[in-house]
């Protein structure tokens, strides 16, 4: 059965003083108004096509002096990653233009965490690890059978071309001696290295990370970060106390405490909030 042939349009002098429906770019061709340019018939065979009616209501108007009360409950944009001290989502924009260094000094489980909420954001993870056998469970998990978690020796991931459409995080799990990152900085890709405790390139990677979590740690390692990243003796002195599920993020301006819960799904992935894997 032959399949049907539309006639080419052809612009000629009848054309010439018209405009064609859709001609500007990002516009939606003009429909005749119902009242008129359609004949009855018509008119029902596209109410047919495009469904039943709706009710048919006046139009919400608002006055120019009524816009300075209107207002839209929008919050930050990134990862939920727990909540603050006054029970509010805590967000970490994770996927933006500029890469964004994060450090963790914690446990996998907390990096997980992240990593599969990372994926719920529409992001890609790709995961350079020495334990390759503790990822793999959580990245065949993610993303409902598509890939969106990839796991990679150390060493060996390659680059991962990310945009605006596809950004990606980058997850260093490589211990507390990691090697420089042989991926090249690129735009919509951040970097979250892992450290499970502080190792002798600690003190670099706190200088160069744009953010900081902290879990749990020793007194004396308690006392080296909050040199290095200008920590109030309060916060020094709490963090060898914190609970399993309670993390510090820090830059050298702003600190705040997060409490992570994990979700059904992620415990029954994952496991209980643990600091030590």
């Amino acid at each position: 059965m032959s399949s049907p042939t539309v006639p080419a349009f052809t612009g000629g002098s009848a054309g010439a003083g018209r405009r064609r429906p859709g001609g500007r770019p990002g516009h939606l061709p003009h429909l005749p108004d119902e009242r008129g340019g359609a004949e009855p018939g018509q008119r029902r065979g596209l109410r047919a096509a495009f469904g039943l009616l709706g009710p048919r209501r006046d139009r919400h108007t608002m006055g120019v002096d009524q816009l300075a009360g209107l207002s839209l409950p929008v919050g930050d944009d990134g990862v939920v990653i727990g909540i603050d001290a006054g029970n509010q989502p805590a967000v970490l924009g994770l996927s933006r233009p500029a890469r964004l260094d994060v450090l963790l000094v914690g446990s996998m489980w907390l990096a997980q965490v992240l990593a599969l909420r990372t994926v719920a954001t529409g992001a890609r993870v790709a995961v350079e690890t020495a334990r390759p056998q503790a990822w793999t469970p959580m990245a065949q998990a993610a993303g409902g059978g598509q890939q969106c978690v990839t796991v990679h020796e150390v060493g060996r991931i390659a680059p991962q071309g990310p945009s605006v459409a596809s950004p990606v995080l980058i997850v260093r799990d490589c211990g507390a001696r990691p090697p420089r990152s042989r991926v090249a900085a690129a735009s919509w890709q951040s970097m979250l290295t892992v450290l499970p405790y502080l190792g002798p390139t600690a003190p670099r990677l706190l200088s160069s990370a744009d953010v900081v979590g902290l879990q749990r740690v020793s007194p004396q390692e308690a006392e080296a970060i909050g040199q290095i990243m200008r920590l109030s003796p309060s916060d020094v002195a709490a963090l060898p106390t914190l609970s399993d599920n309670v993390t510090l993020w820090c830059t050298r301006r702003h600190r705040q405490f997060v409490m992570t819960q994990p979700t059904e799904a992620e415990s029954g992935l994952l496991g209980p909030a643990r600091r030590v894997d």
